[in-house]
């Protein structure tokens, strides 16, 4: 089994066969036999989910579950492995990926490259024929937004905004499947691209903000519609 595979399989176990309140997991021992691996690559993993906030191992006592602390980077391992985002932390994170995104718009417009404008206007023809094709444009949107980012010329800057996509995969495509959120989000990526254009900082800054302020108050009217409502639209499909 891959690294990467048993990663995402060995956090979507350790959640479903977690121990009631306490969080406690199967050992090391039983996990190697359920997934068919050695104790040595199950120790590995741990060791990683460890560092990832997802797990504790505590001695003389187990493993347990910690995913309140759980990094931004595990909660896009669990979006890969299916398990069922805690409502709060999803929109704590669209709150930080908005923070990012206004000063990558800022940095953008004096870092980016005419390389990067010929990519931005690809997507935004991309967004075009499949907005006129009646389709969805979800991937056309994140990577709409990751290659501003990618304008910063700041890689790390690029690797934590490209967690924040990982974990909304599954739902990006129900968000825009309302045709006229999609040509909206649209018109406002081309105001967007027009200010980077002209370099101006402190527009391009407005509009990516007014732009994710209406991704915030979907997330935020999803929580505040209950549980059970939250829960259903959160949950990876």
């Amino acid at each position: 089994m891959k690294e990467k595979n048993l990663l995402a399989e060995l956090a979507a176990f350790l959640f479903s066969a977690s121990s009631g309140g306490s969080g406690r997991t199967p050992s090391e021992r039983e996990l190697a036999e359920h997934f068919a691996v050695s104790r040595g690559q199950i120790r590995e993993a741990l060791a990683i989910l460890e560092a990832m906030q997802i797990v504790e191992r505590r001695a003389k006592s187990g493993i347990y579950l910690t995913t309140r602390q759980a990094s931004v980077e595990a909660m896009a391992l669990f979006a890969k492995a299916g398990v069922p985002l805690d409502p709060i932390q999803i929109y704590e994170t669209v709150e930080l990926r908005k923070i990012h995104e206004i000063k990558a718009a800022e940095l953008a417009c004096s870092r980016a490259t005419e390389e990067n404008f010929e990519r931005l206007r690809e997507i935004l023809h991309e967004s075009e024929l499949r907005l006129a094709a009646g389709a969805d444009i979800a991937k056309e949107d994140r990577d709409f937004h990751l290659e501003i980012v990618r304008a910063t010329k700041n890689s790390v800057f690029h690797r934590i905004c490209s967690v924040y996509y990982v974990m909304g995969e599954q739902r990006l495509p129900i968000y825009f499947r309302d045709p006229e959120r999609g040509r909206k989000s649209h018109g406002e990526h081309l105001q967007i691209f027009d200010a980077l254009q002209k370099r101006d900082g402190n527009l391009a800054q407005a509009l990516m903000s007014a732009h994710l302020q209406g991704v915030e108050s979907y997330w935020k009217g999803l929580i505040q519609g209950g549980p059970q409502e939250a829960g259903k639209t959160l949950a990876p499909a």
